[in-house]
């Protein structure tokens, strides 16, 4: 680090708390990645997170000369979002969000996710016109500085034509918000020139009649590449200008603070067909009768895309028969009514009634086959990153041609991967908007590999931007991909134009310098990412960056992705017989493996479905090896160990009550301290032992419990956890009885006879040895496990009940590469599923007048659950609460006791997003009530405790 970022470093030390100044190279080299196939090391990273730290750190980047980048998500594909200097990223301060009263505009912070935006808009069926397909992941300062757009969005409702106003930061710290009439005369004093700028580029547009033709022939199209010239024809003010050149800027001109949306309907009624043709030719002028209707989206495929997906699941079973001539268009319309929609599917078809079918799916409203014609869109980009050979990326290009130039240019893009060696490369794309994806592999280890991208992209460039005049990038933004190639595209006075803007706003250079204007007519081939191989596991790794938005060591540690991205660079060092120095790995152990939850949420979320978690627990394997002795033992002692942890957790509860929780609280800070965090963390919400005998209940009221039951009535096993053996109800808690407990009076409420294993307390489902990547013993006693759940259930004849959904998901699961769940045909549930398929009518459950907070575990989700529980909640009370930002707790087992930080920063936000009045909350995981009440300050208990309450006895 140079002496220039020597001073800057310790001038930002006087406004930044010190953990929001990353310097450290391996924390920079992960957080500095994105989902590009380029590859920068910043000198640091930094969070900021308050406009006013963003002025300060712009005025210091500013005085010192030095480079700086702003980062969202790090979804954007083409470069533009990675630094060799300072790299801006922001904490989640950014999330704000308002609303007009009839949500018709909608204010955001750049921190807000795309999808989080239209869920707060959905209750007004509205939402925000850009639909990227990263909408679950990006984030709405990525949306905007990108332009990006999607299937349904076309170019009518991108951020640059649905702009209701801005806030931004420019490169020397002048704050705007070209929404308040006061800010945009102060900013008129202190950037006069800007202004004036402004208004002589728009007046030397106008005198060029060649290039308002060819800024007006350009945005007829989807474009991205370069800036927002249409800024300059669209507006005289130059205030317009300004916040619309900001859309599409990648960063370069300034930093986007908020932003106002006008926003767009999202109508209730939804329709989708597929249609199959025996061409592209036929295809392509289907699209040009379609153009003419009401649809929303016409998603166009090709051959070979269609054969990438025609083995997943739901697929239509014609796609398998398909020619690789044969291409078809996914279809969806819209109606704010059902009567307008059936309209509009009418019109859709009567249109194109001339050209001739090879296959169909007609158009359906039904939600799950619409979804799978979805999937198979969404599935062509993973399916290509799946059977790409390791050491290889997936590269998605993005262009726009004239509608009636697709044919033709799909057929000539064709050619260019049969020249140029891309056979399993495929196109697919938004056909209204004339705009096409094609994703191929390549490789970057030999001058052979780059020089072979170099040529094609070069001929790629011709194709597009010069024989038929389109777009070299229509929605992924330029970067530094197309950067050499932008005056190619807009010619000398388009490109000139371009660098005038960027002198404009930032005369210094040094907002993304390298980003849309870069004089290195090589610089797409340069800075290439490697992705050595690693381990099968996560070798297909894209580095995307989807998984990131559920992980509960975001804000902690690291997400999966960096994980990989770390976890590669050790292994490229080993292979390359590297030092491998003990900060690297050191940083490794903790952010990496330690703080890794292992929860598998990110696996829903990655495309190529890498559940980084399974990796981090093989890498524990080793860690954990000298203490597999212990660990065989405790297993084969499994009912004396418990009973162990239960005097532990009665000594404890007795030594609270003497010395109170405050004193106790310290004691066990001060132990953990010495112990070098080895002791567990202890906390008032821990309970007491579980001291209720549920076999010698069962035992002893038999009679009792069961004497009005009718002969053969139905019958449940029941097998509760360890936690639930083991933990008693909170001292917090209104109702005093154990989880064991509640869950009989349940289902002796509903009426079924229960049966529990015999030698119940020796049993575990292998979870505290998974954890740990002790697969071997994990193995062992789910095997024991599922052999008792086999004979007690008389080899499945009735349903399992497992209390906490954990344990109900490890019997679906695997660990690490063996297959060890359960292989017997048993039918296991956790609680919500078991109320809701076996019980509910068994129940009058009248809902409780209160408001309930709603926790839905990983298991939960990754069981398909979420929408089960939400509802059950709402059966049983009148008012249900899921926080926001909150998909894993990162109690993770028993890390909320040897790792709390972890299951803090996960909650973070929990508690005050707790509604005053609120008492107690709802999961179905033990443990993840532990943490969730600690950091809420209300009760948590599981769902049942609820559904007792509300069943009437």
């Amino acid at each position: 680090m140079g002496s220039r970022y020597t001073v800057l470093l310790t001038a930002l030390r006087n406004i930044l708390p010190a953990a929001r100044i990353i310097t450290d190279p391996a924390l920079c080299l992960a957080l500095g990645t994105d989902a590009s196939f380029y590859r920068l090391l910043p000198k640091m990273v930094l969070r900021l997170s308050s406009t006013e730290e963003v002025v300060q750190v712009l005025q210091l980047c500013s005085e010192h000369a030095i480079h700086c980048t702003f980062r969202a998500a790090g979804t954007s594909l083409s470069g533009q979002a990675i630094s060799d200097s300072v790299l801006i990223t922001l904490t989640d301060d950014w999330r704000g969000h308002t609303m007009s009263e009839n949500a018709t505009i909608i204010k955001l912070q750049p921190g807000v996710i795309g999808a989080d935006a239209n869920k707060y808009l959905a209750p007004f069926g509205r939402k925000i016109g850009p639909d990227p397909a990263s909408i679950n992941s990006c984030k709405i300062g990525g949306i905007a500085a990108n332009n990006a757009s999607g299937m349904c969005c076309g170019t009518a409702q991108n951020s640059y034509r649905t702009l209701a106003g801005i806030s931004l930061v420019l490169a020397d710290g002048t704050y705007l918000d070209t929404r308040d009439s006061l800010s945009k005369a102060r900013f008129a004093q202190l950037q006069p020139q800007l202004i004036s700028g402004l208004q002589a580029l728009h007046q030397q547009v106008l005198a060029n009649p060649a290039l308002t033709e060819r800024i007006l022939h350009k945005y007829r199209l989807k474009n991205t590449t370069g800036y927002s010239l249409n800024a300059l024809l669209d507006f005289a003010d130059p205030f317009d200008m300004l916040a619309h050149l900001m859309i599409g800027s990648e960063g370069t001109l300034g930093f986007i603070n908020d932003i106002s949306y006008h926003t767009v309907p999202d109508h209730a009624f939804k329709a989708s067909c597929l249609l199959v043709y025996t061409d592209i030719e036929s295809t392509c002028l289907a699209v040009t009768e379609l153009a003419n209707t009401n649809v929303a989206a016409v998603e166009i495929m090709d051959g070979r895309a269609l054969r990438s997906i025609a083995n997943l699941p739901g697929m239509p079973d014609f796609i398998q028969t398909l020619d690789l001539e044969a291409a078809a268009l996914l279809i969806e319309v819209h109606g704010a009514t059902q009567a307008e929609l059936t309209q509009n599917c009418a019109q859709a078809m009567a249109a194109i009634k001339n050209f001739t079918l090879l296959e169909q799916v007609a158009f359906t409203q039904d939600t799950k086959l619409c979804a799978n014609l979805w999937a198979m869109r969404k599935g062509m980009f993973p399916a290509v990153g799946a059977i790409r050979e390791t050491g290889t990326t997936v590269v998605i290009e993005d262009v726009a041609f004239h509608v009636k130039h697709l044919a033709a240019a799909v057929r000539k893009l064709t050619a260019l991967f049969e020249q140029f060696g891309y056979h399993e490369a495929i196109i697919f794309g938004h056909a209204l908007a004339g705009n096409l994806h094609f994703v191929f592999t390549q490789g970057f280890d030999s001058e052979t590999e780059r020089q072979r991208y170099g040529n094609f992209m070069a001929a790629v460039t011709q194709l597009v931007a010069v024989e038929y005049q389109g777009s070299l990038k229509a929605e992924h933004g330029t970067g530094r991909n197309m950067a050499p190639f932008v005056e190619l595209e807009w010619g000398q006075d388009g490109y000139q134009l371009v660098q005038q803007i960027k002198a404009l706003f930032d005369p210094q250079g040094i907002l993304n310098p390298g980003v849309i204007v870069n004089s290195d007519n090589q610089a797409h081939l340069k800075n290439l990412k490697p992705l050595p191989a690693a381990d099968p596991l996560v070798d297909k790794c894209i580095e995307c960056g989807f998984c990131e938005a559920v992980c509960p060591s975001k804000n902690l540690s690291l997400t999966p992705r960096q994980r990989i991205v770390l976890y590669r660079e050790l292994q490229r060092r080993q292979a390359n017989h590297e030092v491998i120095d003990d900060s690297l790995a050191q940083v490794f152990e903790y952010h990496g493996i330690d703080t890794c939850a292992a929860t598998g949420l990110c696996e829903q979320r990655c495309p190529v479905g890498i559940n980084t978690g399974d990796m981090m627990r093989k890498l524990r394997t080793a860690r954990y090896q000298k203490f597999q002795p212990i660990a065989r033992w405790t297993a084969q002692h499994f009912a004396g160990t418990t009973k162990a942890v239960g005097i532990g957790l009665n000594a404890a509860n007795l030594a609270r009550k003497l010395v109170g929780n405050q004193a106790m609280t310290r004691v066990n800070s001060s132990l953990r301290s010495v112990s070098r965090n080895k002791l567990p963390m202890w906390f008032p919400e821990i309970p007491a032992a579980n001291s209720y005998q549920l076999q010698k209940e069962l035992t002893k009221s038999e009679q009792r419990q069961f004497q009005r039951l009718p002969t053969g009535s139905d019958k449940v096993v029941y097998f509760p956890s360890c936690a639930s053996r083991t933990l008693g109800q909170s001292s917090h808690a209104t109702d005093p009885r154990s989880l064991t407990e509640i869950t009989l009076s349940v289902l002796t409420k509903a009426g079924f006879e229960v049966i529990v294993p015999a030698a119940l307390n020796s049993l575990c489902c292998g979870m505290p040895y998974q954890s740990k990547g002790m697969f071997e013993l994990a193995a062992e006693k789910i095997q024991e496990l599922e052999a008792q759940l086999w004979q007690v259930s008389e080899q499945g004849k009735w349903p399992i009940l497992m209390d906490t959904s954990p344990c109900a998901k490890l019997s679906q699961d695997s660990f690490g590469e063996q297959k060890n769940g359960f292989t017997q045909d048993l039918a296991v549930y956790e609680p919500v599923s078991f109320i809701m398929e076996h019980a509910l009518e068994r129940l009058q459950l009248s809902p409780l007048d209160e408001t309930v907070m709603l926790h839905i575990t990983c298991s939960s989700q990754r069981m398909g659950l979420a929408d089960k529980m939400l509802a059950l909640a709402k059966l049983c009370a009148t008012s249900v609460i899921v926080p926001e930002h909150i998909s894993c707790c990162g109690f993770a087992g028993d890390k909320g006791f040897t790792l709390p930080e972890l299951n803090a920063s996960a909650l973070a936000t929990l508690k005050q997003q707790v509604p005053s009045g609120c008492t107690r909350g709802v999961s179905n995981s033990r443990t993840c009530e532990l943490g969730l009440s600690h950091h809420s300050g209300i009760n948590y208990e599981s769902i049942l405790y609820l559904v007792d309450e509300a069943a009437r006895p």
